[in-house]
């Protein structure tokens, strides 16, 4: 087997051990050393690198890697805090959070979370961050502030994707190996509810009104659709293989969505509900993230250990930026160039 078949069979079967039991997804390569700084005024994207236990930060406005960051091991996934001030990074193999200060581009706190943490997201308030677990069936539920574990919400089997609503009110949770996702009231922590959708849920996203849901369902090859007034699956759209990441631009006009086995992006309209272009990117795309502005959409290629970036207007990816070792997830500040 090629070292670049071994890598996609690695990322491919995170998800599959997620699916049929605990695994352990990550590397051992130590993490590299900062590279400078960006001007502030330049949006900036997170990059966790699975094999090399780094984050790495990219210029949006240079495409360059500017820094580095050490963190835990095998790092999943990333997301920025509302205000720009925090980034978390779920380490897999550690069954901890990474918080990152943005200024000082240093990690500031280690928390211990639930087995196997695989997304992350912050809510709208910046009060409370929401780790999924795959191995614990759970969500930990951080303490922006003191930076504790509050609450562990079960769910349902492997837990892998994380959203909530622009309000607050309620968390989603893709399970992997439920085929479900579940509905949870953040103020209480209590499931109110479970809605069956494709096979082996993903990752997940919410239009920005909040009145629809979008589940890439990794292991049928298409995405779900689900109205969240009805709580119901209203669609299933046929996408590339093994779709995983998932986003959508800030208008809500598309979503967006990384296809590992495919190496493309699929092109949602959520107007049609249907794919309106494919994108070729690097090899085992997974993570993805849409800038703030909306005019980009960064993708993380694992097998090719770089970052794709694709320019919404034309539907082209337009740059390449070689990251660290094994990117999965993908996260976008708002700045210049985004």
């Amino acid at each position: 087997m090629t070292r670049n078949m071994r890598r996609r069979a690695a990322v491919v079967l995170c998800v599959a051990a997620a699916l049929m039991g605990p695994g352990n997804p990550a590397g051992a390569f130590a993490g590299s050393s900062a590279a400078g700084r960006s001007p502030r005024s330049h949006a900036l994207v997170y990059v966790a690198n699975l094999h090399s236990d780094t984050v790495s930060v990219v210029d949006a406005g240079t495409g360059r890697v500017v820094d580095s960051v050490t963190v835990g091991d095998g790092p999943d996934s990333v997301a920025v805090s509302p205000d720009g001030s925090r980034v978390y990074v779920t380490n897999s193999a550690a069954d901890t959070v990474s918080v990152i200060d943005t200024r000082t581009r240093t990690v500031i706190a280690t928390v211990p979370v639930g087995g196997e943490p695989s997304r992350v997201t912050v809510s709208p308030d910046n009060r409370n961050v929401y780790v999924a677990n795959v191995k614990s069936d759970d969500v930990s539920v951080i303490d922006a502030r003191t930076r504790a574990v509050t609450n562990a919400i079960t769910v349902g089997d492997a837990p892998l994707g994380v959203a909530v609503t622009p309000d607050g009110c309620t968390l989603y949770v893709a399970n992997a190996g439920s085929n479900t996702v579940s509905v949870v009231r953040t103020a209480t922590g209590t499931v109110t509810g479970t809605i069956p959708v494709g096979s082996g849920p993903t990752a997940l996203v919410l239009t920005p009104d909040g009145r629809r849901l979008y589940v890439s369902n990794l292991t049928s090859d298409d995405v779900s659709v689900v109205d969240v007034h009805d709580g119901v699956e209203s669609d299933r759209i046929p996408v590339g293989n093994q779709p995983a990441g998932i986003g959508v631009r800030p208008d809500g006009r598309q979503v967006f969505v990384a296809d590992i086995g495919s190496d493309t992006v699929s092109v949602i309209s959520t107007r049609t509900d249907a794919v309106t272009a494919t994108v070729a990117v690097g090899h085992g795309p997974n993570g993805l993230a849409v800038s703030p502005g909306g005019s980009r959409v960064y993708v993380s290629n694992f097998d090719s250990d770089t970052l794709s970036v694709i320019d919404t207007a034309t539907d082209r990816a337009t740059d390449t930026v070689t990251v660290g070792d094994g990117p999965t997830g993908v996260a976008a500040a708002p700045g210049e160039g985004a």
